[in-house]
């Protein structure tokens, strides 16, 4: 917690220690969500127990909607609980929420919680809990509202008022015909402007964005940021309506996936729990060995060439120059490559390829030109330069390729992109920048020496 963070924690203990119920209630609930939150997953237990019987139901279902501890924690807040109250409170958080709590818990715990939950909610989350991971479905609410495209305008306010509190977002008010299909949408705000006599189908729009139920999260995340909705209508094949994908879980689609491509370029888990020295070494190892053995190949290939570095030793002292360089260009052709991947430019894959190796053509000869004038003026020779310079210019336009190539290739297999990590292309762009700087080199042997 930073200054501000703490002053406010501290407030809140002292009024739920020292003040009583009123106070503690004035001081808490005048705060905003996400510092309630902060509070309640801070404090004490017994502290939390306190908490948990001056404030009512709806309050703390609030908190749990808002929680954006690891889900292990919010499992450990409920079973500090009795069943009764946690049960409760899981009862009034939104359904979608509710949803990805519960599918996060172990068998046991999930048959426990079901089992407490109404009857009427039971069955809306068991379907919930049936979409694939990392679907439209399985971050989608079905707590929205709809109504039929012949609701006058007086009608439909009146259903706005009835299910505002049931209904995760009441700016949109979606439409569908006597079938049930989605035909149309209107927002408050054009309820509010139009007559009370006019029917919803009057005014309402038509080309409803919408996306499928299997779509990818990612897509839906990236489709929701390009066209700025508070609200996206999740539909099957047929256009029925099936739930709605609100802001704040695209917000959290694009943080998993932002954390995801960073753990994969880093090659480790950089979210979750803490984890002991021991369990973190056992999940890096078998990454590291596999790169090992790739630089393995990088050794084996510069004792191949030993014969030459004996004829000219000086060709050593610019082999982690070179190799250093390529690595840091491919792996900033990887960063733009595995980004245009998430986004799903599937038709400007080719264009991805050419641009990348034209750029790595375009850096790599002003890294030669400036590589030569330099080597000339520090070793007074000229073909040392050109080697080191013809080198570097192609290990950078190959260390391209291949950051931009080998992601897609992965993805084009089914293979997560994020696995062609910042180490393995480094690795890689070392392997290929000896074999070249030495294949060079073997050719200007005489001239250099």
């Amino acid at each position: 917690m930073d200054d501000f963070d703490k002053r406010k924690f501290n407030e809140v203990e002292a009024a739920l220690n020292t003040l009583g119920e009123k106070a503690f209630r004035a001081v808490f609930l005048n705060l905003l969500r996400f510092d309630q939150t902060v509070i309640y997953a801070n404090v004490q237990p017994d502290e939390r127990e306190v908490i948990n019987r001056f404030l009512t139901i709806e309050e703390l279902g609030k908190i749990f909607d808002a929680l954006e501890v690891e889900e292990m924690e919010t499992i450990r807040f409920l079973k500090e609980m009795t069943p009764r109250l946690a049960s409760a409170i899981l009862s009034d958080m939104y359904m979608d929420n509710l949803a990805d709590l519960l599918g996060r818990m172990s068998r046991s715990d999930l048959a426990t919680y079901l089992n407490l939950l109404p009857k009427e909610q039971i069955q809306e989350v068991r379907e919930l809990l049936n979409y694939h991971e990392r679907t439209a479905g399985a971050i989608m609410t079905t707590e929205y509202i709809s109504v039929n495209q012949n609701e006058t305008v007086a009608s439909v306010m009146e259903i706005v008022r009835k299910r505002a509190s049931q209904a995760e977002i009441i700016y949109y008010v979606y439409v569908e015909d006597e079938t049930e299909v989605l035909v149309g949408v209107v927002t408050l705000r054009e309820l509010i402007m139009n007559d009370d006599s006019l029917t919803v189908k009057q005014f309402m729009k038509t080309n409803v964005f919408k996306v499928l139920v299997e779509d990818d999260q990612e897509i839906v995340a990236q489709r929701v940021k390009e066209y700025n909705f508070l609200a996206v209508p999740v539909v099957n094949t047929t256009d029925h309506l099936l739930g709605i994908i609100t802001v704040d879980d695209i917000i959290d689609v694009m943080d998993e996936e932002s954390t995801e491509d960073y753990s994969g370029l880093a090659g480790v888990k950089v979210d979750g729990d803490e984890q002991s020295p021991w369990i973190s070494a056992l999940h890096r190892m078998p990454w590291l060995l596999t790169l090992l053995l790739l630089g393995m190949s990088t050794a084996s290939l510069i004792n191949h060439f030993d014969s030459l570095v004996s004829q000219a030793s000086i060709l050593a002292v610019f082999i982690s120059l070179i190799t250093g360089t390529a690595g840091n260009a491919g792996t900033q052709s990887l960063a733009i490559a595995v980004r245009k991947i998430s986004v799903q430019n599937y038709h400007k894959i080719w264009k991805i390829i050419r641009n990348e190796v034209i750029t790595g053509i375009i850096i790599g000869v002003f890294a030669a030109i400036s590589i030569t004038i330099i080597v000339e003026l520090w070793k007074h020779s000229l073909a040392l330069g050109m080697v080191v310079g013809i080198s570097m210019a192609a290990a950078i336009t190959v260390a391209n390729l291949a950051g931009s190539l080998i992601p897609i290739l992965m993805d084009k297999i089914g293979v997560d992109p994020a696995v062609a990590s910042g180490p393995f292309i480094s690795t890689l762009s070392d392997l290929t920048s000896v074999l070249i700087y030495f294949s060079v080199a073997q050719i200007f042997i005489n001239s250099i020496m």
